[in-house]
């Protein structure tokens, strides 16, 4: 049997804590890192996990308090009603998610660092409610276009190919390995880090009973989230953004993308910050990890978010310590 923890030298965390959606869900919550530092709150993208974006996040905790989740029916967390996995639901998770770190680990200002899906998530979760987040870094978020944009009818035909590859994938493999070597093989994963194919497929991919592995996050959910995400009113309404904002896209010249021109021509369009990685695409956290942690921090510096003394109540409420 595969060692996973050992293999992918996934940290121990400091603490976790289960928390469970108004609608039974759960959400699993893991902390590591420098409690003396900014809190950053990371999150990863449709089908995916954040344990396979450890190369960038795992030396983030050397400065960092840095809290990791998967959203729903991802990753750790169990799989849960297939009706309830929509965008609607995931953006009233984000609320029930921030408050549960500030009741669990203690109140403090938290930067949230998201990619693709958990972008997306905050993006309407802010705009919904407010400035619960200190600030925003978000790694190449697939905004739908605004009415009008030349970028639609890329988005959308990017939407379909997405939604058929999705439709194809296998359930379930003989072993993560044979799942990393299919990756490999793919285009789109050939710019990862050497350990990116393993970590995707062993964080993605849960043992069942019978020794096969499966997807963690089923495809038919995974689907659905694709074809559901056609909001054309986010762009226009991140005009309103309240805190500091950050799109850090893929490179525009490699990505088979369209989020990285999409990043861009927000940028363009409403003047938020916003930084390309060189030779990246939409997985350029798990393919260039020091280049986007730089941004990342410089971001934090500009507006005085980089802080390793910050004094915080770290509560008397009970967590499972692992």
């Amino acid at each position: 049997m595969l060692d996973i923890q050992s293999e992918l030298r996934i940290p121990t965390p400091s603490e976790s804590v289960t928390l469970t959606m108004r609608d039974g869900a759960e959400i699993r919550l893991r902390r590591y890192g420098n409690p003396s530092g900014t809190r950053l709150t990371l999150s990863h993208g449709n089908g995916l996990a954040i344990n396979a974006y450890v190369p960038f996040w795992g030396p983030l905790s050397t400065h960092f308090d840095v809290v990791v989740f998967d959203a729903r029916n991802h990753g750790k967390n169990p799989v849960h009603d297939a009706a309830a996995h929509n965008w609607p639901m995931i953006f009233q998770d984000f609320e029930e998610i921030f408050q549960g770190i500030q009741h669990y680990f203690g109140k403090a200002p938290t930067v949230g660092v998201f990619h693709s899906l958990s972008a997306i998530a905050s993006l309407q979760h802010t705009l919904a409610v407010g400035a619960r987040w200190a600030a925003l870094a978000l790694f190449d978020p697939p905004i739908f276009p605004r009415v009008g944009h030349s970028l639609m009818q890329e988005h959308i035909a990017d939407i379909q190919g997405l939604t058929e590859r999705s439709k194809r994938r296998p359930q379930s493999y003989q072993r993560p390995e044979d799942f990393a070597k299919q990756l490999a093989r793919l285009p789109q994963f050939a710019r990862l880090v050497p350990q990116g194919p393993m970590l995707l497929a062993c964080h993605t991919l849960r043992e069942t009973a019978d020794g096969r592995w499966e997807l963690r996050n089923p495809r038919e959910f995974e689907t659905h989230l694709y074809l559901s995400q056609n909001d054309a009113t986010l762009w226009p309404r991140m005009r309103n953004l309240e805190i500091p904002t950050i799109l850090i896209g893929g490179d525009p010249a490699v990505s088979g993308s369209p989020a990285a021109n999409v990043c861009a021509a927000i940028h363009c369009e409403l003047g938020i910050e916003y930084e390309a990685i060189p030779n990246t695409t939409h997985f350029l956290q798990i393919e260039e990890p020091q280049a986007c942690r730089d941004v990342l921090i410089g971001f934090l510096r500009r507006h005085g978010l980089f802080n390793l003394q910050l004094r915080r109540n770290t509560g008397s409420h009970k967590v499972e310590r692992t």
